[in-house]
């Protein structure tokens, strides 16, 4: 099998040659700089410098393996990404205090990554406090139309399709949760679900729409050219859901389902949606919206063992992820590693299973330990 029949195959819950490996197809299983800089020394190939990166990928850290990097590893996926608005107001600069960084996003949240620090933490929210919605309404909103959010997206589809045999990713970043915390700061944000619903409703509305229109006119552009469309929100934690139930019924399911439907309705690409921590009390919900394959199976979370997965969902759900980055990864022997990997094919193979580590490889990783991930990983399944 070539790489993109490899991962059709998985998604048609089928069994491919061997399991199908992702690495950087989204924001969500990607690899922080410090550790892909020791890789690239590790494997001998030249770690260049990524100039392109912004958004949530600039907030995250992250690198952008190169070709000769993901053909080391034979990654079978390829990612598309969106581009930077013409009139984009993010900005990223050093602040007086030397080695601290500052991140303002464009939707005004302004983030601060601290001397000798790996990410950016959240330092002033734009609504925070008391607001009405027509503080809302009066906030100074990105523009979904911008052409620079997808110009070149088509050619760089057609590129990957006509010169390459990978299989295509459309990463389509964050929904409305993350962004509506970010904006209202958690607290609020958390009060808001009980005390001021409606207001929260209202403020996650306005992100929706300038998320839809963003979906919408990407799907335009690459609908017909991808094989995979990936989408996130973060809904639960280690512990469970963020949230009763009740109120993700009432206040995020809904809203979710409007983005998925149009996904779907657009395209005949796998929808991947993308929610760290233990969404084991949520994953019927996703099933009845529509999501297809779930990332990055979170296995030290509570309830989320993959052998019980597998059998309650693994006919309705593509896995997508579960190698441990918590302690096998980061802490582990190579040896720990390849064993963690075969334990994952077993658990979550061989049909319906793409294997990834659980979310982006983290500075802690040494470089063997992700050497050995892929290695492993490009072994014959077990019999």
């Amino acid at each position: 099998m070539n790489h993109r029949e490899r991962v059709l195959t998985a998604l048609a819950q089928e069994v491919p040659d061997r399991v199908p490996i992702d690495l950087g197809s989204t924001r969500n299983t990607g690899i922080l700089q410090a550790p892909y800089a020791a890789l690239t020394t590790y494997l001998g190939l030249e770690a260049k410098e990524d100039t392109g990166t912004h958004g949530i990928g600039q907030v995250l850290g992250l690198a952008t393996p190169t070709e000769a990097v993901l053909e080391q590893l034979d990654v079978d996926l390829r990612g598309l990404f969106l581009g930077k608005a013409d009139t984009a107001t993010e900005r990223l600069w050093q602040s007086e205090r030397e080695g601290e960084w500052l991140h303002r996003d464009e939707f005004g949240v302004l983030r601060r990554r601290p001397p000798g620090g790996h990410y950016f933490d959240l330092l002033r929210p734009p609504l925070d406090g008391e607001i009405t919605v027509s503080d809302i309404t009066a906030h100074p909103w990105p523009d979904p139309t911008d052409p620079g959010i997808v110009r070149g997206l088509r050619k760089r589809a057609l590129q990957l399709r006509q010169a390459t045999d990978y299989a295509v990713v459309l990463h389509l970043t964050d929904i409305l949760v993350h962004t509506s915390q970010y904006m209202r700061g958690f607290e609020s944000w958390y009060m808001d679900l009980l005390l001021a619903p409606d207001l929260l409703g209202a403020l996650m509305d306005a992100i929706l729409e300038i998320r839809l229109e963003v979906a919408r006119r990407a799907l335009a552009e690459v609908g017909d050219l991808i094989d995979v469309v990936s989408c996130a929100d973060d809904v639960a934690d280690q512990r469970g859901p963020q949230m009763s139930l009740p109120l993700y019924r009432r206040l995020i399911k809904p809203r979710h389902a409007r983005y998925i439907d149009q996904l779907r309705a657009m395209t005949s690409a796998t929808v991947l949606y993308h929610s760290c921590g233990s969404v084991v009390d949520l994953i019927p919900d996703f099933i009845d919206m529509g999501i297809q394959a779930l990332n990055p199976i979170q296995v030290t979370a509570r309830g989320m063992d993959p052998g019980r997965l597998k059998a309650a969902y693994g006919n309705q759900l593509v896995f997508w992820g579960a190698v441990d980055t918590m302690q096998v990864l980061p802490f582990g022997t190579p040896a720990d590693v390849r064993a963690e990997v075969r334990r994952r094919k077993r658990e979550l193979g061989p049909e319906g299973y793409i294997l990834a580590a659980v979310h982006n490889l983290q500075p802690d990783v040494p470089a063997e330990n992700i050497a050995a991930m892929y290695a492993e990983a490009q072994a014959p399944w077990e019999t």
